[in-house]
């Protein structure tokens, strides 16, 4: 589903991100990318979202090269996949249902489907009861709950998360993890970047880890 073949980043200063990065992610699959701060981690996953492009080496998903996707194709790719924030990125002048339906509106769905794709979101994160709340007043679990359902609410087939559990106590990110490893079930394919290495301890999923912008466990 995922395929890095040889990938280098170097911005324009001349940092090297990643360096000759090579692994391949199966549909349904579910692995953690991990590493120091810096490591490359959030620039992998900006290369698979096409926030960024590879300087040299390939980059596929779902078979499509993402050299190939032209900038009037972006949004075409972006709806495949849900992306999942440590800071939630939420509107807090916006209801938790205007919150989870803004994708949904960006893409043209209608009124209707909207309100069905948005409850099914809620519901799966346990949250349906609050839809009519502003996000301000919840938990900050609860926020990044609702993140979880705007990022899946489209049904992606791919399910990005950059240290989504960085700002969760140990209890809250295992609940966090469970929603992941439930939708994995369902055959999204999951990537996590965390840095927090005692949760993935616990978890019997591949982990890739970079150091310095090299893969140094696939």
């Amino acid at each position: 589903m995922i395929k890095f073949d040889k990938v280098c980043k170097r911005y324009p200063e001349g940092h090297d991100a990643l360096r000759d990065v090579s692994f391949s992610l199966n549909r349904g699959e579910m692995a953690f990318l991990t590493g120091h701060s810096g490591a490359g981690k959030s620039t992998l996953l900006k290369l698979i979202m096409l926030m960024e492009r590879a300087s040299r080496g390939h980059v596929s998903v779902a078979g499509q090269d993402l050299a190939q996707f032209s900038h009037d194709d972006i949004p075409y790719h972006r709806r495949r996949i849900g992306v999942v924030f440590q800071n939630h990125q939420l509107l807090f002048d916006r209801s938790v249902f205007e919150n989870i339906a803004l994708p949904l509106h960006i893409s043209g769905y209608e009124d209707a489907d909207i309100g069905k794709r948005v409850r099914a979101a809620l519901d799966k994160v346990g949250l349906l009861h609050k839809e009519k709340l502003n996000p301000i007043t919840l938990s900050t679990g609860e926020q990044q709950r609702i993140g979880i359902a705007r990022a899946i609410v489209h049904k992606p087939q791919v399910l990005l998360a950059d240290e989504p559990t960085g700002n969760l106590d140990p209890a809250l990110s295992e609940e966090i993890m469970r929603l992941f490893m439930e939708f994995n079930l369902h055959g999204t394919t999951v990537l996590i970047a965390t840095h927090d290495l005692a949760l993935v301890s616990r978890m019997a999923y591949r982990t890739l880890t970079l150091d310095q912008g090299r893969l140094i466990n696939v």
